[in-house]
């Protein structure tokens, strides 16, 4: 099958190939809060251009470096820097036009001939990247020389339209649910911190009784709230809300370790998460993970990960900024069994529940306390002291009791989808170089697709 398909050069089927204006043609001081969006490598991760909060410069201004316009449907590229980093604007992207940055080129496609929904898992490919990277220079920054005569000069393969179409069908019906998973984890995140909020920042039960209105909840949960505030060192709590110190209220605060020499050689075994890899519940970059021997592991005597652990970012980065950073770990995500190394706490509380410590530690207050604590320190970073100390309002146990019970249904739904996106993640991995080299027939792909339930 493979073997029948053309291969032709880029500029064959491309019905325009451009670059990025030079770096001093967009300067911050030429942003403005609304206008034509950039896109520089932040948002090229993965197939599908991020369509995250941007930057922007006038429309006017746009115009003016017109040939670095892109748009729907156009398949970007960074050619300085990150290197490898290739994303199509989707169809239903936010904006009808952005602009690439002095790092980025792009392909758009003639449709006639090629669709860029295939050609950008083409560049995803194994075979894509080695093609796009094969004429690198890794002194100082990398980079692709000569990217746009480079680019026109790639052969890529060229199916007939109707199996590019299956193909990128095939593959994008994976890339649709991992990114179904991502929305509906985020809105149930936004959900639990709402909750949170209401509850323990705003205090809005007792605040509605106080001023003898209706809280909202069930009677049974309202009556759980006091009527009345009294004053504290945080500000008007409620009645008979102690503030007391983190540390009183944990049972576990303990860091790992790695072995001596590091964790370098080691390509397989158990995995040791860093701080890198705090990122937020049900968020996981499998591309820096490390490894520990079995060994190694077994003779742990802190750091070894239980399911719904909380963990926290210790220490790291510049001199002087530190910026802590919360995760939530379980259910299998991101692995069965795993460490922790010497960068990061891992914390655990019967009294408070884990999705209450997960919410209320990555809460702006408490994010802002350890940064300013952190950030002292010429390394930065915070202690086990520093963490035992910080102060809180503690509510009574049946209102843990019953927001944990609320909550932790969707922090457990967060991290079951973050597994099966993993494995449809890994699944399209597989299909990817087999369905662009011809090597799976598209019919086979169709049922390991249908097997999978996306």
């Amino acid at each position: 099958m493979g073997s029948e398909w053309k291969h032709v050069k880029i500029e064959e089927v491309a019905e325009k190939v451009g670059i990025g204006p030079f770096g001093s043609s967009i300067k911050v001081e030429t942003f403005v809060n609304e206008g034509v969006p950039i896109i520089n490598g932040h948002y090229l991760h993965g197939i599908r251009l991020q369509d995250k909060e941007f930057n922007f410069i006038s429309e006017e201004h746009a115009e003016r470096l017109k040939n670095a316009n892109v748009k729907r449907g156009d398949i970007v590229f960074t050619h300085r820097g990150t290197i490898g980093q290739v994303s199509i604007i989707p169809e239903k992207s936010r904006y009808k036009r952005y602009i690439i940055s002095q790092s980025q080129f792009f392909i758009r496609c003639n449709l006639e001939l090629l669709l860029p929904d295939f050609l950008v898992y083409f560049f995803n490919s194994s075979i894509g990247q080695y093609r796009l990277l094969a004429n690198t220079s890794q002194v100082g920054v990398p980079a692709i020389a000569q990217p746009v005569s480079t680019i026109k000069q790639l052969e890529v393969p060229l199916p007939p339209l109707p199996e590019q179409r299956a193909i990128a069908h095939i593959l994008g019906t994976l890339d649709d649910k991992i990114e179904l998973n991502r929305r509906m984890n985020q809105t149930l995140e936004e959900m639990a911190r709402a909750l949170f909020k209401s509850w323990f920042v705003d205090f809005d039960p007792v605040r509605a009784k106080a001023e003898g209105r209706e809280t909202g909840l069930p009677e049974e949960i309202a009556a759980l709230f006091p009527d009345e505030f009294e004053d504290s060192e945080l500000g008007e709590v409620p009645l008979n809300w102690p503030i007391e110190e983190l540390g009183a209220q944990l049972d576990v605060l303990e860091t790992g370790r790695r072995p001596k020499g590091g964790v370098g050689s080691f390509l397989e075994g158990v995995p040791s998460v860093g701080a890198e890899s705090i990122l937020g519940v049900g968020l996981f970059d499998y591309e820096k993970t490390k490894y520990i021997t079995e060994d190694f592991f077994v003779s742990m005597r802190s750091g070894r990960a239980e399911s719904m652990d909380v963990m926290l970012y210790k220490d790291g980065g510049k001199p002087g900024d530190f910026r802590p950073r919360v995760s939530m770990f379980g259910r299998k995500f991101p692995f069965e069994r795993f460490a922790i190394n010497e960068h990061v706490f891992r914390i655990r509380s019967k009294i408070l529940g884990q999705s209450f410590l997960y919410l209320q530690l990555s809460h702006e207050r408490i994010l802002n306390d350890l940064h300013n604590r952190g950030g002292k320190a010429a390394i930065p970073g915070i202690n086990q002291a520093e963490v035992k100390t910080l102060r809180l309002p503690i509510p009574p146990r049946e209102v843990l009791s019953r927001f944990n019970e609320i909550v932790t249904p969707m922090m457990e739904s967060i991290l079951d989808r973050a597994v099966q996106s993993r494995t449809l993640a890994s699944l399209r991995d597989t299909l990817l170089p087999k369905l662009i080299s011809g090597e799976l027939r598209i019919e086979d792909a169709e049922k390991f697709v249908e097997a999978s339930g996306a």
